[in-house]
């Protein structure tokens, strides 16, 4: 009698640590993939789109920053591809001066121009700790099943490095060829 009782328990406490993990690993709890961010489409004006994913990164000191990568089309057909990259005000001061540059995990590095002078309207006060660059040339050379590290320079010298995961470079590849 005894010990179907403890048979018993052990049975139900078994048929709950199956259901307990059941659910975890359906939350994604216990699996270490990266939720992709979703695409959004705007129309800025008429016949002028705009698509753009939002991911959020960390520097090598733990500060976030948010990449907004975006593909602007306009009722001409032009075609622009940018990277705006936002950090909190007062963590960095970016330097302007000086290009992106973006280093894939085979040591490939490939630079993009800042283009930051067209996102203020007063250019004699822009906003020191966002940047935007022109990555649209570089997009065919990057290979989206390899990590990328970006690096920002700063006006007290240090350089800022961001660690792009492929998960984000394959969203900026369907952003490139959405909408054409």
């Amino acid at each position: 009698m005894f010990g179907r009782f403890v048979r018993k328990i052990i049975s139900q406490l078994l048929l709950l640590g199956a259901l307990v993990l059941t659910v975890f690993l359906g939350l994604g709890i216990f699996t270490n993939a990266q939720a992709v961010a979703a695409i959004t489409e705007l129309e800025e004006a008429p016949s002028q789109m705009v698509y753009q994913s939002r991911q959020n990164l960390k520097d090598q000191h733990g500060n976030s920053w948010q990449a907004i990568a975006f593909k602007r089309i306009s009722p001409n057909g032009k075609m622009t591809f940018e990277l705006r990259l936002v950090g909190f005000p007062g963590v960095a001061k970016i330097d302007r001066s000086k290009p992106l540059l973006l280093t894939n995990s085979m040591g490939k590095t490939l630079t993009a121009n800042d283009t930051s002078s067209i996102i203020f309207t007063d250019l004699s006060a822009p906003e020191s700790n966002v940047g935007q660059y022109d990555i649209q040339p570089l997009l065919p050379e990057l290979q989206p099943e390899n990590p990328l590290k970006l690096t920002l320079s700063a006006m007290d010298g240090e350089a800022i490095n961001l660690s792009v995961p492929p998960v984000f470079l394959q969203e900026w590849q369907t952003i490139f060829s959405s909408g054409n």
